[in-house]
């Protein structure tokens, strides 16, 4: 079956303050955000109806906006509305939501302090998951030659579009050479994540994961240390460099898309998905689920 392209599907785009046939929902050219990446957004998911960590995504739009000197001319909760409101009008339950908001078209040039901050959500269904033990197979990573920025040479606290440049040229590589997903280290050269998700390792029961000082603190991330926390598990935030990965005997990646998946490899490193892997994976799609069993997070 052919996947329709993203310009050309049925249902209603949120565009700024009203809903639009989704293929009505464009913009110039010449804006802005085009030709000078200056633009924020959050990838949500709807689960039974129920946007995940709603308030939290909204929320980050709202200060990565700031960070990027962009005042979004709509408050967190009135998204969070209109996200509810979107997903009522495609009539879906089990979907994907992208708010994003960027500068228009009224200047061209570096200087855009009166271009029009615009915001759009769109939302689509994903449906299916892999079933858990095919996902606790491992997917396998490479290793990126792009390295995350430090926080004085870019936004890295910010979901900025412009920063995500280096991530698709590392998913690009790896994919050309039979990886799903490429890891980064960043400016130091210690571990960063992977390019749109969190990474975790464990050894003897301890869960590592590096501390997000020049890459963003992933919502789920914050999701996930709170259930294996909940769990008993430690969880140890630091520097942690690229040979260490040698001596970890799990891990994992964490992401509204990744959601918990297990990594079979990372370039020639290997690791074997067990029990945190199959343990955080239960609790959090039972978390996202709202089922009665699940682990309060965080």
């Amino acid at each position: 079956m052919i996947t329709p392209t993203f310009d050309n599907r049925d249902g209603f785009i949120w565009y700024n303050g009203e809903l639009k046939p989704w293929r009505e929902s464009t913009l110039h050219v010449l804006s802005h955000a085009v030709h000078y990446g200056s633009a924020v957004f959050e990838g949500e998911r709807a689960y039974n109806g129920k946007v995940f960590k709603l308030a939290e995504h909204g929320q980050r739009l709202i200060k990565s906006g700031e960070i990027l000197d962009m005042k979004v001319p709509y408050s967190a909760a009135e998204l969070d509305d209109a996200v509810i409101e979107t997903l009522a009008a495609n009539n879906i339950t089990d979907g994907y939501i992208r708010r994003i908001a960027w500068r228009g078209s009224e200047m061209m040039g570096v200087s855009a302090q009166t271009t029009r901050i615009n915001v759009a959500i769109a939302t689509w269904e994903w449906p299916s998951y892999f079933k858990p033990e095919e996902r606790l197979k491992g997917i396998r990573l490479a290793l990126s030659k792009w390295a995350r920025p430090a926080p004085n040479t870019a936004p890295t606290s910010a979901k900025a579009a412009g920063l995500y440049m280096i991530c698709t040229l590392s998913k690009h590589e790896a994919e050309r050479n039979g990886f799903a997903d490429a890891l980064m280290l960043d400016y130091r050269g210690q571990i960063a994540e992977a390019t749109g998700a969190n990474v975790f390792f464990v050894k003897d029961g301890k869960i590592h994961t590096p501390t997000p000082d020049c890459f963003l603190d992933g919502i789920t991330r914050r999701t996930v240390i709170g259930l294996a926390k909940a769990r008993g598990f430690e969880v140890i935030e630091r520097a942690i460099m690229p040979e260490e990965m040698a001596e970890f005997e799990e891990c994992f990646l964490t992401g509204t898309a990744a959601e918990v998946t297990p990594v079979a490899s990372i370039a020639d490193y290997t690791f074997t998905p067990a029990h945190v892997c199959k343990t955080l994976m239960e609790d959090y799609m039972a978390l996202v689920r709202g089922e009665k069993e699940a682990v309060a997070a965080e």
